[in-house]
């Protein structure tokens, strides 16, 4: 009786598929395939350390705070947590202590980490010690270090979109003229992670917003409350009628909310301290590569020296748009351009679309190979564009173009 009632179970089940159509039974077995990837068996029981310059009070480290709980949950790996390191000796410390409770990972997220983190993979060569946003792996010669990234330039690109179709509303609506469409930008550093972000942006304005321009003001700093909300309120003095940053605490986007200056914001949203000023904000998601690090170790398999996170990989992600304070169109804006970068045919850095005092760009020597001198080593424009983060993962667009000032560069 249970085996006829089983032959008339399948038959029925094969009917109704039958009935669904190919396209519905395509989209069921993909939809199988997804839950049996995301319900799989955990790949590892291993260790692993991560090092963060600050706490989640810090919008860039939280991103990668959350990003490690959820891999290693995932994955079943054990995940410990060292929060504000700072760039020292601490950190080396840190590393070595990760080590010696065996960690078969460590993982450090911020730039100055990196000379401690070496410092420790010459020490335990029996260890995988992974960086985010260094320089040195290609060059230093340890099968047991590593540098990561993201083409974030992207979505930087994509989210300056969305400030540009805002700037274009209020232009449209008399609040602003033309000529008045003036983006302030808070950066950390000079370092051409900063460059490459807010030239990535302004290049996403300009790309819907042709008056637009841009003023730069760093802090020094990469969290530095004070020094950020006083760097947007000196940008809004100025006459900047929408603001961007690439530091780390919500300084900028509470001084954006305090004025009423819109504010797309890095590293995820800040709409809980900004529901008035807040459009989108870009993000790196760290997940992937998390994911892939600990696949690969408990595989036995390498690590690649420099890998890259793409849209594509998942790893280039903008968070929800705030259609409370969104032109309309962004939406639509935003899908069009994000089609066109994944098939090649728009790339951010085009050299038809920026210039360096009134001349277009046909040749870059670029510093990619770290050296105490920084020396231009490698020529980064082909085929009419600058190829960012091809040669390494980390940024090295470091170019002053046209339409940009820079209120101070003492950092």
């Amino acid at each position: 009786m249970k085996k006829l009632l089983a032959i008339i179970l399948s038959l029925a089940l094969v009917f109704a598929l039958a009935s669904c159509g190919a396209n519905s039974i395509e989209k069921e077995t993909t939809k199988a395939a997804e839950n049996e990837s995301t319900e799989a068996a955990p790949l590892s029981n291993l260790k692993v350390g991560f090092i963060f310059l600050h706490d989640e009070n810090s919008t860039y480290d939280k991103n990668f705070i959350d990003a490690a709980k959820e891999a290693c949950e995932k994955l079943g790996a054990e995940c410990i947590l060292k929060t504000n390191i700072p760039e020292d000796k601490e950190c080396y410390e840190t590393a070595a202590d990760l080590a010696e409770s065996g960690c078969s990972i460590v993982f450090a997220d911020s730039f100055g980490h990196e000379d401690y983190m070496i410092q420790a993979a010459k020490e335990y060569p029996e260890v995988q010690f992974c960086h985010a946003t260094g320089t040195q792996a290609h060059t230093a010669g340890l099968g047991n270090f590593h540098n990561a990234f993201a083409s974030i330039y992207e979505g930087r690109f994509l989210a300056g979109i969305a400030a540009g179709m805002k700037l274009n509303e209020m232009i449209e609506s008399g609040k602003i003229k033309p000529e008045e469409a003036k983006i302030g930008y808070i950066g950390a550093f000079t370092y051409a992670e900063v460059i490459s972000g807010y030239t990535s942006f302004f290049l996403g304005a300009r790309y819907v917003c042709k008056s637009a321009t841009m003023a730069v003001q760093f802090t020094g700093s990469w969290y530095d409350e004070t020094g950020e909300k006083e760097a947007a309120n000196t940008l809004i003095e100025r006459g900047c009628v929408l603001i961007s940053q690439h530091a780390d605490s919500m300084g900028a986007p509470t001084a954006c909310e305090n004025a009423g200056i819109p504010n797309v914001s890095y590293n995820g949203s800040t709409k809980s301290v900004g529901p008035n000023s807040y459009i989108i904000s870009s993000k790196i998601n760290w997940v992937p590569y998390f994911e892939y690090i600990i696949g690969q170790v408990t595989n036995s398999q390498p690590i690649d020296t420099d890998w890259t996170g793409t849209i594509a990989t998942g790893s280039v992600q903008l968070t929800e748009i705030n259609t409370d304070v969104a032109a309309d169109g962004t939406e639509a804006a935003i899908l069009d351009a994000q089609a066109k970068i994944e098939d090649g045919s728009l790339h951010v850095f085009d050299a038809s679309t920026f210039t360096v005092d009134g001349k277009n760009l046909t040749s870059y020597m670029a510093d990619v190979d770290s050296d105490p001198e920084y020396a231009k080593d490698t020529e980064a424009i082909s085929d009419g564009y600058f190829h960012e983060s091809e040669y390494r993962s980390a940024p090295y667009f470091d170019i002053q173009i046209d339409g940009i000032e820079l209120l101070n560069a003492k950092f």
